[in-house]
């Protein structure tokens, strides 16, 4: 079974006849390499290596310099590779590229910051002209844009309420807490009422923007005053939790690309979010059904557990990321519940999370198509 590779060494990625190596280089080898002007890998240097824990599948023909014993190089089998996550300074050259274009796997890059920053998203392989047209017909008729980006925020909705319900169990709280979240609920219910009311995408998405701002207050109970999540800042984060929460959407983002990446959808004709340059909007609109799962529930887990901690952010003076050690927690608790599976309840056996996004574009396709009434996810448990 494929799975996602998450690079978090600097060095390179090539091809070399039909397997993939990663080349790990030491920092002062990495600003050697042509195109290599960017001075923030200066400021905190680190050893060349493997994350063996992350990177697990390599093949035993591993390359070791025999007197260093350092890994010169990893073959990575590419039939295994779903993607890659790359989040280390690393060079590529155009036959890695067109050897990813032939094997039909997507690249997503992190900035120094581990803020996404863009991905490499092969050729399609799977055109449907007709697709395409249902897809910008269904666009262009406001009413029916209207109608599938309204089932988004009531999936998202339903599922961000799945969540407060979890944490409004008595056994979970003070009576001040289970009070809060009462309320918090009531709230969220209303504000979803209003939803079958609105009347354009713009109005939709500030009603979104009122339900998550409701949630976001209930963070502070869930996770502690210590990663309260007043407000929402994203460009850049100014504290742990807003940094970590961009992190952890920045992944369901990609996912939901790469997933979009192997259906016969345009990632660029979208319903909730407007279409726009050089930005996939459609895994914009199906990431906001998986956010309550994926990202945040991860979130929840890992603060609550002490697995992310203050320590694991650095903060400057007027943002703040997750560093290094902080992003492999995350990235392996991420990479679990990716592979966490589920009974799914139309088809009567076990799907994982990531299928379940795979399953999200299927059913909009067969909406597209079939006129078929479309349903987002929903969580049941």
């Amino acid at each position: 079974m494929k799975r996602p590779y998450y690079i978090m060494s600097s060095g390179r990625l090539r091809r070399k006849q039909n397997t993939v190596y990663f080349e790990p280089v030491t920092p002062a080898e990495s600003r050697l390499q042509p195109g290599n002007d960017n001075a923030e890998g200066d400021l905190h240097p680190r050893d060349a290596g493997i994350d063996e824990e992350l990177l697990a599948g390599f093949t035993e023909e591993t390359e070791a310099d025999p007197i260093t014993g350092r890994v010169q190089r990893k073959p990575i089998p590419v039939e295994d590779i779903e993607a890659f996550y790359c989040f280390g300074e690393l060079d590529f050259n155009t036959k890695f590229f067109n050897f990813l274009s032939q094997q039909k796997i997507a690249l997503h890059l992190f900035n120094y910051y581990g803020h996404y920053s863009g991905s490499y998203v092969p050729r399609e392989y799977l055109p449907s002209g007709f697709t395409l047209v249902e897809q910008v017909r269904a666009y262009l008729d406001t009413h029916r844009r209207l109608l599938i980006a309204r089932e988004f925020i009531e999936a998202a909705s339903f599922n961000i309420l799945k969540n407060l319900q979890y944490y409004s169990n008595p056994s979970r709280g003070s009576i001040e807490k289970l009070i809060d979240f009462s309320t918090a609920i009531r709230e969220i219910e209303t504000l979803r009422a209003a939803i079958p009311r609105t009347d354009t995408t713009n109005e939709l998405m500030g009603l979104e923007g009122n339900i998550r701002e409701r949630y976001y207050r209930c963070w502070g109970e869930i996770l502690g005053q210590d990663f309260a999540l007043d407000k929402r800042v994203k460009h850049p984060p100014n504290n742990a939790i807003n940094a970590l929460v961009s992190f952890a959407n920045g992944l369901v983002y990609a996912t939901v690309l790469s997933e979009i990446y192997h259906t016969h959808l345009d990632p660029t004709v979208s319903y909730l979010h407007g279409p726009g340059e050089r930005r996939f909007s459609l895994a914009l609109d199906i990431s906001e059904i998986f956010k309550p799962i994926l990202a945040d529930k991860m979130i929840f887990k890992l603060v609550n557990n002490k697995q992310i901690q203050e320590k694991h952010f650095r903060k400057e003076l007027n943002f703040c990321y997750l560093e290094e050690s902080g992003r492999k927690i995350v990235l392996q608790e991420y990479d679990e519940r990716l592979k966490t599976t589920i009974k799914h309840r139309s088809l009567g056996r076990n799907v994982s999370y990531r299928q379940l996004i795979r399953l999200e574009a299927y059913k909009l396709v067969s909406h597209l198509l079939s006129g078929e009434e479309y349903k987002a996810f929903r969580a049941w448990w």
